[in-house]
């Protein structure tokens, strides 16, 4: 499995999940968390997976918007 900077990837059975780890900037999308996405759900879920379940971590937010940082 491939260790990733801003995502967690799990699977078990046909559920696929993805946890946005970026809890101090309050999940915000980057080009980095985009990218890894892309290569969790294509190169990582297997055929097997049915649902994928994208969730953000820590408690403030699931997706604060955009991060637009330079």
């Amino acid at each position: 499995m491939t260790q990733y900077n801003t995502i967690i990837f799990e699977q078990e059975g046909e559920v696929a999940e993805i946890t946005i780890n970026r809890p101090k900037s309050l999940n915000a999308l980057s080009l980095e968390v985009i990218e890894e996405m892309l290569t969790a759900t294509l190169q990582e879920m297997s055929e097997e997976a049915r649902i994928l379940v994208i969730k953000g971590s820590g408690e403030r937010a699931f997706v604060a918007g955009a991060d637009i940082k330079p």
